[in-house]
């Protein structure tokens, strides 16, 4: 049997990663590692070219049963945004403190590995390659900017103090030196020089978003509600009624507010939210004192995890069982998860990044992030996907991603550990209720900004009737986080230069909710939690409309 949409699917993975080395590497497709994407205007439309090419010929492609027609759907709803935020003119110039070229270069050398000299080979030809690829960006930013196309005056800022301090402007700490720093000795040499030029490239790029971009860069953080729209369809995969989702918002902070008062009050037998807080920071069996520590106790937790899980809740392959959990070697703030290779020799990571101020390490607020991150969040989840190849094609293995589906899955996993009784201690409850509240949180204030809308009477009596602005983010979410302020500034700064994508955690969530649910009242009795857990995540990655037929279907 023919299988052309696979087939054509599967040639655009190769065809990306030549085009696309740094996707290559985040995938694990061999053969890149020592490359850079061209980043000049030609090289963006070259990239732009294939998604078009691709988006056409898959169109016309017939599937040949059911299971290719999802990877169709899959496929032209993924390249079908792309090539819309591409023809908006929002592709080319996208950069903020977490999301751009510049961050994708750097972010690169994370995954690469450090055994064989070969692989030290490769980190030396791709630091050889920063200084091209970062005039090449400028070039590229320079002819948008001379289009009207930038973005916000912060972000340029911003993430120029980001590279002040990779490039050791900031602290004693330089990310590149360090990174060739535990090379053999034969080859620290050439590393080293590599490694310095890298590091003055990426100053000097730093120095050119000040001097030059930032001058252009908006006055007004929020981005309006064209591309907000746009926006928040790529990072959902449906689209919602904005408002609704607002006002939906600020009732699930309460709710969720609601219970953490009275999970506080099991800590400090009458207290507040605060008390308990101070309670739980004052407590030295909670605070694990240093970064090595910390990374210890989440591979101790996340391997534990693994071990209970599987068999019982998941039945997670002896392949994917790996987990590895690590302190990522830059301070800019937040967690995230990469999966493993394609070939699953480089196993699936979990990362922490603290800021330059963080002062405790405690496991009550993270406790809940481990699940988020690990078993049975984004790791069952994406780990799962890249192994079966019987189910998925390679595109859907490896490339597709859509934040609602990936991060709705990990909050509702967060979720699914307290009904299962994993949150028993009150401190570690307290931080899953947290988080929650954070992310309900990020609703209310990524659709407020962006959009302009107004503060409307809420539980708090808080601000009513004001415009939202990027001052009043930062005093919403310092009252309803118990985050440090270092941390919070980068999540404030990351949701106003990254529009759409902060709600897509809890809009996610509530659908995996509400298909779980469904999906119980049809089976009665029968239902088992188990295999809707199976039988949905090798769906693989889908946007949040086709997830819901999909899993009306289970």
């Amino acid at each position: 049997m023919t299988r052309l949409v696979d087939q054509l699917t599967d040639q655009y993975v190769t065809d990306v990663a030549a085009l696309d080395p740094i996707s290559a590497t985040a995938m694990g497709v061999p053969g890149h590692d020592h490359e850079l994407p061209d980043l000049s205007p030609d090289g963006f439309a070259a990239r732009e070219s294939l998604a078009r090419s691709g988006f056409a010929a898959v169109t016309a492609a017939a599937p040949s049963d059911a299971r290719e027609q999802v990877a169709k759907d899959a496929y032209l709803e993924r390249t079908g945004l792309e090539l819309e935020t591409i023809d908006a003119g929002l592709a080319r110039h996208e950069l903020s403190v977490i999301s751009g070229w510049s961050n994708a270069v750097r972010e690169s050398f994370d995954l690469l590995p450090t055994e064989t000299a070969e692989d030290w080979e490769a980190i030396g030809s791709r630091l050889s390659a920063i200084p091209t690829a970062l005039e090449q960006y400028r070039a590229t930013l320079l002819e948008e900017a001379a289009a009207g196309r930038v973005v916000a005056r912060r972000q340029y800022v911003e993430h120029a103090a980001q590279i002040a301090g990779w490039t050791g402007q900031r602290t004693s700490a330089n990310f590149f030196t360090d990174l060739v720093a535990a090379a053999p000795a034969g080859q620290r040499g050439s590393l080293d020089a590599a490694a310095a030029a890298a590091s003055a490239a990426y100053a000097k790029f730093g120095s050119f978003l000040t001097s030059d971009l930032a001058p252009r860069g908006r006055e007004s953080d929020g981005v309006g509600r064209e591309h907000y729209a746009l926006a928040s369809r790529q990072f959902l995969g449906a689209t919602v009624d904005l408002e609704a989702t607002y006002a939906w918002g600020w009732e699930e902070l309460a709710r969720i507010e609601a219970d953490m008062n009275a999970t506080s009050g099991r800590i400090v037998s009458g207290g507040s939210i605060a008390d308990a807080v101070a309670a739980l920071d004052a407590d030295p069996t909670r605070d694990l004192g240093s970064r090595e520590a910390f990374q210890a106790w989440m591979q101790e937790k996340s391997d534990g995890i693994v071990r209970e899980f599987n068999g019982v809740h998941f039945d997670i392959d002896p392949a994917i069982q790996r987990l590895e959990c690590r302190v990522a070697p830059v301070n800019d703030g937040g967690a995230w998860y990469t999966p493993p290779s394609e070939d699953l020799s480089r196993p699936g990571t979990m990362w922490f990044s603290f800021t330059d101020d963080h002062k405790t390490f405690s496991t009550w607020r993270e406790t809940t992030t481990v699940f988020h991150e690990g078993v049975p969040g984004h790791h069952l989840q994406c780990a799962q996907a890249v192994l079966r190849a019987d189910l998925l094609n390679r595109w859907q293995r490896l490339m597709c991603w859509v934040s609602g589906h990936g991060e709705g899955w990990a909050l509702y996993s967060e979720r699914l550990m307290d009904e299962l009784g994993f949150f028993a201690d009150p401190g570690d409850r307290l931080g899953f209720l947290d988080m929650q509240g954070f992310r309900a949180a990020r609703v209310v204030v990524d659709i407020g900004v962006h959009l302009g809308l107004t503060i409307p009477k809420n539980a708090w009596g808080w601000r009513e009737g004001e415009t939202w602005n990027a001052d009043l983010v930062f005093e919403f979410m310092r009252a309803h986080s118990r985050m440090d302020d270092g941390s919070l500034k980068f999540e404030v700064n990351r949701y106003l230069g990254w529009p759409g994508q902060a709600p897509s955690y809890k809009v996610g969530e509530r659908i995996w909710l509400e298909a779980r649910a469904e999906a119980e009242a049809r089976a009665g009795s029968a239902f088992d939690l188990k295999a809707f857990h199976t039988a949905a995540l090798d769906l693989g990655s889908l946007g949040l409309d086709p997830l819901k037929a999909a899993l009306a279907r289970l």
